[in-house]
């Protein structure tokens, strides 16, 4: 008989407790992923089955209920939510736009629904985005920071568009430095879904902190950048996307700036660990569950 797998090391605690944790965890992200699966359902026009399928969902919701445990899916249903939009926005500007027109179109009327103005008819993503806006408004906290919320969704519209000027450059030699890549990070849309969680959350001690958090999630963007990149480089090439192994010679560039920004993360999350320490815990679970995740698959369905 072959031995049992040893790695991580067994230590021989509470099974039980430990699995019913997990359990509890993973039953979280199933309730999640039913209620991205009817969003998704509302909204045919923005999420085909290719590549939108089921374990895109369950993806979704499970990243969100891991980075979250303590939370209860009335707690995470919008931070969810904002993830799939954010989904379907980087769609919609990667791979249905043709042109550049198209997207400053998309952004502007996105942004004027942040603004509270109504969604046009056929403008599903603006219907979608208004739902959000409708239920982040509902919570207190939304008065005093909205305009927070409004500017992380300017810098994921200008920083998705950034990358689709990028990449019609590309064969001209237009791509962007590895530095110029991180600091256009936005695009992955981990902020704004941050800033979302914690205004929903309505708790003063974390909307006390806001801006030092935002500082921080902007710094753990940038990781889970990188660790995206190094988890989806073959599908990257075959969708023509821009990866960060694209702009360097040699992979340990980026492992090593990997390192780098997990070490500054670390420096900015120290005094929050003080201050509002579940954020700060979120802010790095984010960090943990990537590098795992990305370890062996990816969030997108195939085309």
């Amino acid at each position: 008989m072959s031995p049992q797998p040893t790695s991580p090391p067994y230590d021989g605690g509470d099974q039980i407790a430990l699995a019913a944790e997990q359990g509890r965890i993973c039953a979280l992200a199933a309730k999640g992923q039913r209620d991205l699966a009817e969003r998704a359902a509302a909204y045919p026009e923005l999420f085909p089955p290719r590549p939108f399928d089921p374990a895109l969902f369950g993806n979704v919701a499970m990243a969100i209920a891991f980075g979250a445990p303590w939370c209860d899916l009335d707690q995470l249903r919008i931070t969810n939510r904002a993830v799939l939009w954010g989904f379907a926005v980087d769609w919609q500007v990667d791979y249905v736009a043709k042109s550049r027109d198209e997207i400053d179109r998309l952004a502007a009327n996105c942004l004027a629904v942040a603004d509270g103005a109504a969604p046009a008819a056929d403008d599903p993503l603006g219907r979608f985005l208004a739902e959000l806006r409708d239920e982040l408004a509902a919570v207190p906290a939304y008065r005093t920071h909205a305009p927070v919320w409004r500017a992380e969704l300017r810098k994921v519209l200008d920083a998705m568009a950034r990358e689709w000027d990028w990449k019609q450059a590309a064969g001209s030699g237009g791509l962007p430095t590895l530095d110029e890549y991180l600091d256009n990070a936005d695009n992955l849309a981990c902020t704004v879904v941050n800033v979302v969680h914690w205004i929903h959350s309505d708790d003063p001690v974390t909307l006390a902190h806001l801006d030092a958090l935002v500082v921080a999630s902007a710094e753990v963007q940038r990781i889970l950048r990188l660790v995206n990149d190094l988890g989806t480089y073959e599908r990257d090439l075959r969708w023509g996307d821009l990866n960060a192994l694209l702009l360097v010679d040699d992979p340990t560039v980026v492992r090593r700036r990997i390192d780098e920004l997990v070490g500054h993360a670390r420096e900015l999350l120290a005094p929050l660990r003080d201050s509002c320490p579940v954020q700060a815990d979120y802010l790095a679970r984010q960090i943990g569950f990537s590098s795992g995740f990305y370890r062996s698959t990816d969030f997108w369905g195939a085309l």
